[in-house]
């Protein structure tokens, strides 16, 4: 096995790809090689951050000939993911590429195909997947029983800077897909069981968005295992700051619920620290004795981690490391990117088409 260091080409200077190019930066595994971005303000402040001397690009498919990667990282808008990513592959190369993994179910399909048949390794941010406080979590709701009822959300008051890129965002998507494929992995996973139906509804609340777009959505699945969950987003500056982080799982046993991070305590839902932050879990057991009073009282589990943003996105890189220098097989990891897109992708056609969807 190799040890010499990746060559990656880093796409993109938002949030996560200015986080990203930092996890690259620190990891001895991985080489930047350039950096692409449209603006050549935001690839410049992000060089200086990483200590510059990285070669910039305004041009994507420029920068994958000049070059010549070993892995091409794509934190671009969500249009983008399906072209950057093929022609990645296509060049021989390894993607790590953001959520959602494209911008409709048949490109997701059309990348995950060209993956598998080219043998290179496609790993998608799913970063809660990497997350110690959600993981736990997720073996906490499993311990439930079944059925289990999941309630989530994350709505975004956003303004300024915030606000300009969420607007950019919603020229491809909404937030209940842009968002909400991690909150569906995160419910297929507690059930372990197969989405059957899906509804959605959603709401324009903003006249600077494009004709057609929603800024607030909310999805509804069933599973077959008699599960049911919905999620929630929306983003702007019209939203509402109240319950605006709901994690929470109930099952007959009783329930377990994320106790927010320092995005939630200090009221800022834009803060991105605290759209995955977790200080501890609230467990509650359901069991009742003879007098009908509950058994145990509720407890405050201590989370085993809350590594922050640029924390997590350097897991992610590890382990997009690992994949390529071990050869996992991620056909799982690829399918179930696609299964969460599906689910999305059905909650808006739902709301468009005002009808339930059976996957």
């Amino acid at each position: 096995m190799s040890t010499k260091p990746i060559r990656v080409l880093c796409v993109g200077a938002g949030h996560m790809g200015r986080s990203h190019a930092l996890a690259y930066h620190r990891l001895k595994g991985f080489e930047i090689v350039g950096l692409v971005t449209r603006s050549a303000a935001s690839r410049a402040k992000l060089n200086q951050e990483l200590g510059g001397g990285y070669a910039e690009f305004s041009d994507y498919h420029e920068a994958l000939k000049a070059t010549q990667p070993d892995a091409v990282s794509i934190s671009s808008y969500p249009d983008t993911h399906a072209e950057y990513a093929i022609a990645a592959l296509d060049a021989g190369c390894h993607v790590f590429v953001e959520k959602p993994l494209a911008a409709t179910v048949a490109e997701a399909e059309t990348i995950v195909a060209r993956a598998k048949a080219s043998q290179r390794k496609v790993v998608i941010g799913y970063i809660l997947r990497h997350h110690p406080a959600w993981t736990q979590f997720i073996e906490t709701a499993r311990q439930l029983g079944k059925p289990l009822v999941m309630r989530m959300n994350l709505n975004q008051q956003s303004s300024g800077d915030a606000w300009k890129t969420h607007r950019a965002l919603m020229q491809t998507c909404s937030p209940i897909v842009d968002c909400g494929v991690h909150y569906v992995d995160v419910m297929c996973q507690m059930t372990n069981s197969r989405p059957i139906r899906v509804s959605g509804i959603g709401a324009r609340l903003s006249e600077e968005l494009p004709t057609g777009m929603v800024n607030y959505g909310q999805l509804q699945v069933t599973f077959a295992d008699g599960s049911v969950g919905w999620y929630e987003a929306g983003w702007g500056p019209m939203m509402s700051e109240e319950a605006f982080f709901v994690k929470d799982v109930v099952g007959p046993k009783g329930s377990v619920t994320i106790v927010a991070g320092k995005g939630a305590e200090s009221g800022n839902s834009a803060e991105v620290d605290g759209h995955t932050g977790a200080q501890a879990l609230k467990v509650h057991h359901g069991q009742l004795g003879p007098d009908g009073r509950f058994v145990r009282k509720d407890e405050m589990v201590p989370t085993l981690a809350d590594p922050g943003h640029d924390g997590l996105c350097e897991r992610e890189q590890v382990y997009f490391e690992k994949a390529i220098r071990e050869n996992l097989d991620l056909t799982s990891h690829l399918d179930d990117a696609v299964n969460s897109m599906h689910i999305v992708a059905a909650a808006d056609q739902s709301f468009r088409e005002g009808r339930t969807i059976n996957l």
